[in-house]
């Protein structure tokens, strides 16, 4: 070979499909078994009219997810080290555990998400461990983890577009009503706006622990300064698939199951079925098991990882205390599954608990990601820009507003209820105590 042809061979850069992968990792996380559920809720409820809340959760999914990448591939030391480094390590060690509870909340979603696709097709209640079980096999079983994780993703991407689109061809929406639901003021009010299905569907799509963690990913990718144009190409495609993905699914639910009440994604499979037979419903349980598995995988790495490095203990897929807190979110989020299964009843206290670390972990893992991308020191000239720090601070002040909203209305007057429980309990003892002395003299 010439000296020229080598050096072409040298210098010639890979497709751009090929450069890309942490954003179709985190376009995993986000489209779970929680984000079908509530788009499905909404689709019934408010038909199209709602598409445009989608585009806004992912507008901002896409800066905090491009703001992630560029950390990665602009700074040499891993963000809880940066992070730790600017606030002190007792504040890093708070945003790794809140990060930590969260992710095991999911985990334990994803599971029954598993088991819900699982459960029209066979009898045996304990899937959820044997992929439980393949999954901590992958976790130890890999040297190169980042390179497996970026593959099964991608597969998993492909099996929900195609899932999801053809279930949407059959339902045959509304196109008009569809383009309609792009607007804000097309069909919506104020009552519809600030109701909790909507909120939810803005969690569940807006999820700052996934942006957090794209910040690491785009260091396993092995990004450098030269790859920001690749990171900025990649979370596009992040937001695209998520934002169509989860339009797919709202749109198949306004034109067939409106009216319906859909308590859990098994009720919306379960809905498909009379309407577009057994191969519908087959079409959309692939779908969610890739929603629910490529979510069990990442979700569970995202808590491992960003606690293990929090307190220090590494940051890679290489450092031994990653994959041991990364099993412990997939062994908790298992456990509390099969509570659930067995007993039917919802872990109304692990629920809470949740909600209550969610409202104080979100805020802050958004915070330390705006103020490292914001600092001269940690990005140099790449720090950001005007544009992007006011887009950036909307999207704070919205998960502040959404923090706010869930500790008032969801996990205060819960806690008040289990108390005001505990203190009926406490006041029935006694009297049972007297009536069997008595019964017993």
């Amino acid at each position: 070979m010439s000296e020229a042809a080598a050096e072409s061979a040298t210098n010639s850069r890979p497709h751009w499909w090929q450069r890309i992968g942490p954003g179709l990792v985190t376009a995993c996380v986000v489209i779970g078994p929680g984000s079908i559920l509530t788009s499905s809720n909404l689709g019934a409820k408010d038909g199209y009219s709602m598409i445009w809340v989608v585009l806004v959760s992912v507008i901002f999914m896409l800066v905090y997810t491009s703001l992630g990448a560029k950390l990665g591939t602009v700074t040499s030391e891993s963000t809880c080290t940066l992070l730790a480094k600017m606030v002190g390590r007792p504040l890093t060690v708070l945003i790794g555990c809140g990060v930590f509870f969260i992710s095991a909340a999911y985990q334990f979603g994803n599971n029954l998400g598993v088991h819900s696709a699982l459960e029209n097709y066979t009898d045996f209640k304990y899937g959820v461990v044997i992929f439980n079980a393949i999954s901590i096999a992958f976790l130890f079983g890999f040297k190169n983890l980042y390179k497996l994780v970026e593959r099964l993703m991608s597969i998993f991407v492909a099996l929900m577009l195609a899932s999801f689109a053809i279930n949407l061809f059959f339902a045959k929406p509304n196109l008009l009503e569809m383009a309609q639901g792009i607007i804000p003021s097309a069909g919506s009010d104020s009552d519809s706006i600030l109701n909790i299905s909507l909120l939810g569907l803005v969690g569940t799509t807006f999820v700052i622990t996934a942006a957090f963690y794209q910040s690491y990913l785009a260091r396993f990718k092995g990004w450098k300064v030269k790859d920001l144009k690749d990171g900025r190409i990649d979370a596009c495609i992040s937001a695209t698939i998520m934002a169509l993905i989860t339009i797919m699914i709202m749109s198949t639910a306004a034109a067939v199951l409106r009216g319906k009440d859909l308590s859990g994604v098994g009720d919306v499979g379960n809905a498909l079925q009379p309407l577009f037979g057994d191969k519908g419903q087959i079409l959309f349980c692939i779908g969610l098991f890739s929603a629910a598995y490529s979510s069990f995988i990442v979700n569970s790495m995202i808590g491992g990882f960003i606690l293990s490095d929090s307190l220090g203990l590494g940051g890679t897929p290489q450092d031994k205390w990653t994959r041991i807190l990364t099993a412990a979110v997939l062994l908790t989020g298992m456990f509390v599954a099969l509570y659930v299964i067995q007993s039917g009843t919802r872990p109304v206290v692990a629920i809470v608990a949740a909600q209550a670390v969610t409202v104080v972990a979100a805020p802050l893992a958004a915070g330390a990601l705006l103020l490292l991308t914001s600092s001269k020191k940690v990005m140099g000239e790449h720090r950001n820009g005007i544009g992007v720090n006011i887009l950036a601070s909307i999207g704070f002040l919205l998960l502040l507003g959404m923090a706010w909203y869930i500790a008032s209305e969801k996990v205060l007057p819960q806690i008040q209820k289990m108390r005001g429980a505990s203190t009926a309990m406490i006041q029935v003892e006694p009297v049972e105590t007297k009536l069997a002395l008595q019964n017993r003299n």
